[in-house]
Formats: C-alpha cells, sequence, structure tokens
C-alpha cells in the first residue's frame, strides 16, 4: 500500500513542480488541480512541465475562491481519480502548491502503513472550535451564504443580518453533526470510498454548497459517519494569526520546522531558497518513527500572536497607537511623580537623586520647557526640552522618554503651573505610574513671592482650582496608578514617614533615611494663607493650617529604648 498526493495548485508553478517531483520520485501518485483562474497558457506549460511523470495526472478544474464551494469540488474530482486510477493507493494525502515534506517520504509512507486504519483529519465541533473567526459558529451551518465574504463584504453581512432577523435556519440533513477542521488531511482509501461513493452524496453536496468555508467542514463532518478509527490532528503543520490567516514559512525558520517533526509544512514562501534546498534535497537517512510534534513550536507562536496583537508596554507601532484601550499601555516601566515635594523642600531633585540613584527631573511639563535632570537640553532617544515639541504630543513624550530610559527609575515634578491638563489623565490610568501629592503646596512659591497680594490672591485662586480638578480625577474609578495624597498641613506635621516611603520604593535597593531634605522656611505662612481667606479666598487644599505653626525642619525619629539583660 502506497500514499498518493492530492495537490491543489493556484500560484509558484515553478516550486509546484519541484515538490510534486519530489512526491513522484519517491513512489507516491499525484493528481494535481489547477485554479480556474489560472490563465490557460501557464496551466498548459505546467501540465507539460510533468508530462514525464508517469504516475502524474490532472483533475478538472475549478474556480477556488476562498471559503467556497470550489475547494471541496476540487478536491473532491481529484481524490476520484486518485482512487480509480491508482489501485495500490492506501492513503490519500491533500496538500496545496506551498506545502512542502520536512521528513523523508519514507517516513511518511512507513508511518501510514502502520496505521493502515487510521483517518488523520481534524475534526470537532463547532463548541469545541476556538479559532472561528467573523463571529460565526454554528450559524455558518444553519444560515446560506451567496456571496462571496471576499469580494462583496457589504452584501455578505445584509444578507447574514436579514437570515437573523427573520429567523431563517437551515436544516441540517440526516440528523449529521457538524465538525471543523484543517483541509489539510489524510484519509484511507475505503474512508474516502464511503464519502465519495455515498448514496446521499447530493444531498450532503447542495446543504455544503451554501455553508461557509465548507472546505473546513465537509470532509470533517462526512468521516465520521463512515471511519472506524479517527485521529482528529493534521499530519501537515499549518498555523494561523490572530486574523485567521495562515503563517508564512520564511529561511529563517529552518531549524524551527525541523524541530516540529511534522511531515509536511505549509504554507512556504516560494523564494525561500534555503528551505527548498534544506527539505527536498536532503538524503534519506535512517528511518525513525517520532509522532509529529507541532506542540514543540506551539509556545513560540502564541508569543509571536502576543506580540503582534498587544505588542510591548509603553511601544507603539500603526496597529495599536490610533486606537484607544489597544496601546497595551502607555509607557514600559514604573516611574514615580511628585506634586508639590519641589515647592516645600529645597534642592528636592538632588536629594531625591542622592538617596535612591534614580534619575530625578524636574518639572517635564513645566510652561517654559521640559526640565530634565542635570539641565540636560536633549535627552535619551533625542528628546528636546522644547515646549512645542512637547506640547505637541505630551503622552508620546513620556512614552518615548520612558522607552528610551528603560532600566533606569525615573522621577518627576508636576503642579499646577504645568501644561498638566493634556497629560493628567493618561498619568492617573497608568498602572505604571507611582503618583504622590502634597496638596495646596503650591501656595509655598507665592507665599515666598514679592507680587503684589491682589496678583498673589488671584494666582492662588487659578492654581487652586487646577488642582482641584487634578484630585478630583486622581481619585476617580478610573485611575489605576498607585495615588498617596497628603495635605500640607498633616504632612508637615508628620513628613518622616512619608519620606521614608518615598525611598523604599524608589531605590532599586531597600534602603533607610539617612538624609532628610531641607524644608523651607513656612515662618509667617499660616498668616499668609488667614489673609487669603480675609481677602474672599478659601485656601482649603492646604488642610487645617494654624495661622501660628512650628516649622522646624523633620528630624529623624529618635531610636526606640529597649533593655539589655
Amino acid at each position: 500500500m502506497n500514499v498518493g498526493i492530492v495537490m491543489l495548485v493556484h500560484t509558484a508553478f515553478d516550486r509546484a513542480e519541484q515538490v510534486a517531483r519530489h512526491w513522484s520520485k519517491a513512489g507516491c501518485p499525484l493528481v494535481l488541480h489547477v485554479d480556474q483562474n489560472v490563465h490557460n497558457k501557464t496551466y498548459n506549460g505546467f501540465v507539460e512541465s510533468l508530462s514525464d511523470l508517469p504516475d502524474v495526472r490532472f483533475s478538472k478544474r475549478h474556480r477556488c475562491e476562498w471559503g467556497t464551494w470550489g475547494l471541496v469540488a476540487a478536491t473532491q474530482d481529484a481524490a476520484q481519480i486518485m482512487l480509480d486510477e491508482f489501485p495500490h493507493v492506501g492513503h490519500v494525502f491533500t496538500a496545496s502548491g506551498s506545502c512542502m515534506p520536512l521528513r523523508p517520504v519514507q517516513e511518511l509512507q512507513d508511518y501510514l502503513a502502520a496505521h493502515p486504519k487510521t483517518d488523520f483529519i481534524e475534526s470537532v465541533t463547532t463548541a469545541d472550535v476556538p479559532w472561528t473567526m467573523g463571529g460565526l459558529d454554528e450559524e455558518r451551518f444553519t444560515l446560506r451564504f451567496p456571496f462571496s465574504w471576499r469580494k462583496n463584504r457589504f452584501l455578505f453581512d445584509k444578507c447574514v443580518k436579514l437570515q437573523r432577523l427573520v429567523g431563517y435556519e437551515r436544516k441540517i440533513p440526516n440528523g449529521i453533526v457538524p465538525h471543523m477542521g484543517s483541509q489539510w488531511w489524510c484519509l484511507t482509501r475505503n474512508t474516502l470510498t464511503s464519502i465519495l461513493q455515498d448514496p446521499d452524496r447530493p444531498i450532503y453536496d447542495a446543504y455544503f454548497r451554501r455553508v461557509w468555508i465548507p472546505d473546513e467542514s465537509y470532509f470533517q463532518t462526512l468521516v465520521r459517519l463512515f471511519s472506524t478509527r479517527v485521529e482528529s490532528r493534521s499530519l501537515t503543520l499549518s498555523k494561523f494569526d490572530y486574523q485567521g490567516k495562515p503563517h508564512i514559512f520564511y529561511d529563517d525558520h529552518l531549524q524551527l520546522l525541523r524541530r516540529s517533526d511534522c511531515f509536511v509544512a505549509r504554507k512556504i514562501w516560494p523564494y525561500a531558497d534555503r528551505l527548498y534546498e534544506a527539505f527536498l534535497n536532503a538524503g534519506d537517512g535512517n528511518a525513525q518513527r517520532r509522532e509529529p510534534n507541532p506542540g514543540k513550536i506551539d509556545r513560540i507562536f502564541s508569543k509571536a500572536v502576543d506580540r503582534r496583537v498587544h505588542g510591548r508596554s509603553g511601544l507603539y507601532m500603526q496597529s495599536r497607537f490610533p486606537v484607544a484601550g489597544r496601546e497595551n499601555g502607555l509607557t514600559c516601566a514604573p516611574y514615580s511623580v511628585f506634586e508639590g515635594f519641589s515647592d516645600l523642600f529645597e534642592d528636592f531633585e538632588t536629594w531625591l537623586a542622592k538617596q535612591t540613584g534614580a534619575r530625578v527631573h524636574g518639572h517635564l511639563f513645566a510652561q517654559e520647557k521640559a526640565e530634565f535632570a542635570d539641565g540636560l537640553p536633549v535627552i535619551s532617544g533625542a528628546l528636546s526640552d522644547s515646549a512645542a515639541l512637547r506640547n505637541y504630543n505630551p503622552r508620546a513624550f513620556l512614552a518615548n522618554l520612558l522607552w528610551n530610559t528603560r532600566g533606569e527609575r525615573q522621577c518627576f515634578q508636576l503642579g499646577p503651573r504645568d501644561v498638566i491638563k493634556e497629560i493628567e489623565w493618561d498619568i492617573s490610568k497608568d498602572i505604571n505610574a507611582r503618583i504622590s501629592v502634597i496638596a495646596g503646596a503650591w501656595a509655598v512659591p507665592l507665599f515666598k513671592s514679592s507680587a503684589s497680594f491682589v496678583e498673589v490672591r488671584r494666582e492662588a485662586a487659578r492654581l487652586q482650582q487646577i488642582e482641584s480638578k487634578h484630585l478630583e480625577i486622581l481619585k476617580s474609578q478610573w485611575t489605576k496608578a498607585q495615588v498617596k495624597i497628603w495635605n500640607m498641613a498633616e504632612f508637615i506635621e508628620a513628613p518622616m514617614e512619608p519620606l521614608q516611603g518615598i525611598i523604599e520604593e524608589v531605590a532599586r535597593e531597600g534602603s533607610g533615611l539617612a538624609e532628610v531634605p531641607k524644608m523651607v522656611d513656612l515662618t509667617g505662612f499660616g498668616q499668609f494663607l488667614q489673609n487669603l481667606r480675609n481677602q474672599g479666598m478659601h485656601p482649603y487644599l492646604m488642610g487645617n493650617f494654624p495661622v501660628i505653626h512650628d516649622t522646624a525642619e523633620p528630624q529623624k525619629p529618635k531610636p526606640k529604648p529597649y533593655l539589655v539583660q
């Protein structure tokens, strides 16, 4: 007994001829079908090129559009010729012109000889199929599909919608249970003969002719009626992306294909010279009884699909960037945002950088320019401190900054004086953001200002309104960032614990608070706030700040006494 190859060809005829000769050289008869869409001159030339092979036949040509009945009809006719003209064939193996044997053909023949009554065809019910695309599972068997999904998508969708609206439902003949699977199968002679010579075949053909993508369901369903043993798997390695399109194998997939242990793979790029040379010109060697195991490389394909669909956090491409929520995260790494700290502490950025080893910037979204650490005008990734360039797309500015400095913790200051409206929602919804806020600390520079009190009052009212709305965003149900908020009064009362928490969060390695930052002199700040109240403004964000307040420098906590025995 031998294996016969039914090959469906529509392009790359030079490669199809090369593969056909490889099959024939190994003693496999072939029946080839060439798509009717192929020009007659090309078809005749292809037939002539294989005319020297005695065990090659050509079947009646059908128009084979994706997802249409023509693919089934082409397979039926070719399979019937195979059964009629090659009585020694025990299994019939379907392949395309872009398929290529990965192992010596003798190994496939030996494998099928060891399983003479086994049909290798992927055949599962719709409830168990995870790969269906287009939202049609059971409906592909109960509705009619007179229009092409690819060429007449509008009419296809309208027809489906109309049938759903009127409640139309086709009757499945003879109570068969629809199954689905890959169109690349290997059936025994007995099973295939039973399917093709079944007295009810006209009924089944008429039914499946209007099923959507019948080449993935016709043989997969009918095999269950006649087969004595079904191995629900294909001997052909075929991988698909998240859109249901087949992966194409290139030269750099050589080792990957070898690891799969599969007998045949599709879809091979016609210009992959290295693959064709490696697999079609390899010697037979010693026959091995390895089971085909595409699971060895499934993990790699799963990662590739995940990378294509979701990408990497903080890295954008045109397929994800325009659609909100598809970018898989605004940024690529955790970062810290400090609001009010540089107003309350002198030289806060230098202190934090010294304590933690992080790169601490000033106000990246300041009105005048981006205040990069160490006063740099340009930072990693050629990011300029230009406010105009930054304001063109603040979101991309932040994402690029973190991507180009990944591996190094970034910290920056933010406040109501900054260009905050364009970025505050993005930061608040970013799971990588660690936001620490001293509410009302923006009033300290106003307290130190030499401007007239009328101007100070007006500016205080404006800044308080901006920060109040900003705090509402940080407290909203949509916020995913880690947010800590203190009002100024409560922070000054006990600053050591928040500062210690900041050090532990930002530092690469856990460390104690070795040095405290120097707080600005707040003598008279309480009276300043009272003056604002006297002028009709209510500075409520600072908390209950007394008129006379002890503003001594924060001290290190005294060690607790302990008993030495």
